[in-house]
């Protein structure tokens, strides 16, 4: 039995965890994030509206995928956790924003959220070589 080659990623340019996880690790030629909330990590300030919080949270998704050399164009995953799925709208043209086609598979579910209205993670393809 052999076991999973794994390294973890850390960035100041996303919020900092809140218990005993990495914000992104890569391991087996992917590379997975955890799910981000829509702080700004310099300020600690969340924005109001659906749309606002899903680009912070991307803009933070960004960051740690920057700190592996990646962009959003590697993602191949996204799972979307919205606190109210009437904000889907909303929420989907700010995505669109950060995506190009293909555009990863997504699902994306109402979840109860500690005072935030959208948390995503990302799983990227980490491109041969590099």
């Amino acid at each position: 039995m052999t076991s999973t080659s794994k390294t973890a990623f850390h960035t100041t340019k996303a919020p900092q965890p809140a218990g005993p996880y990495s914000q992104g690790v890569e391991a087996n030629g992917f590379f997975y994030t955890a799910g981000f909330g829509p702080q700004d990590p310099a300020t600690g300030t969340v924005p109001d509206s659906a749309a606002d919080q899903t680009r912070q949270v991307l803009r933070n998704v960004q960051s740690i995928l920057a700190e592996r050399g990646l962009t959003m164009d590697d993602c191949v995953k996204t799972t979307v956790h919205l606190a109210d799925l009437a904000d889907f709208a909303e929420f989907n043209e700010a995505y669109k924003e950060f995506f190009s086609e293909p555009y990863p598979v997504r699902t994306t579910v109402g979840s109860q959220l500690a005072n935030i209205l959208v948390e995503i993670d990302v799983v990227a393809a980490v491109p041969s070589g590099k």
